[in-house]
């Protein structure tokens, strides 16, 4: 099924980014210290910038909110678990007329699996060790900035 948000836009600083009102995607996050572990999603092949380590996510609907996107796009790909709460966002803003949103979620437990032809394979890894993989250059940018949110919780 086609949704509203759905399309490649070519962005003012020239580069095609999926979604036409932007985009958004979810962090995943639990346990405390030493034992902090995120879930990362490694895209399909096929998809754009397939084979690289994401969050869960995609193109918001028109009129939807980042966070809703970002649930519903989870809840498509990997599952949603029965209780949440909200930690935080990060916007990343690479061109003027377009953004990619990052909620920061904290589950009680690790959960979730490929559950269309969008994701690969899901893990729940250690927070230093996401900088280890081959990251969704979107997401590379983001991580920082997310790993400090992860940190302050």
């Amino acid at each position: 099924m086609r949704r509203s948000g759905d399309g490649f836009m070519r962005c003012g600083d020239g580069h095609v980014r999926w979604g036409v009102y932007g985009a958004a995607g979810v962090v995943f996050v639990t346990g405390t210290g030493a034992d902090t572990r995120v879930m990362i999603q490694k895209r399909s092949e096929w998809s754009h910038e397939g084979g690289t380590w994401s969050c869960p996510g995609g193109a918001l609907d028109e009129d939807e909110t980042a966070y809703e996107g970002a649930l519903r796009e989870a809840g498509e790909e990997i599952g949603l678990p029965a209780t949440h709460r909200l930690v935080g966002e990060y916007v990343l803003r690479p061109a003027d007329d377009w953004i990619y949103t990052t909620i920061v979620v904290e589950v009680d437990a690790p959960f979730g699996t490929a559950k269309n032809f969008e994701t690969e394979l899901v893990e729940w890894v250690a927070v230093p060790d996401v900088g280890n993989r081959r990251l969704h250059p979107g997401f590379a940018a983001a991580w920082p900035h997310l790993a400090e949110i992860i940190a302050a919780r």
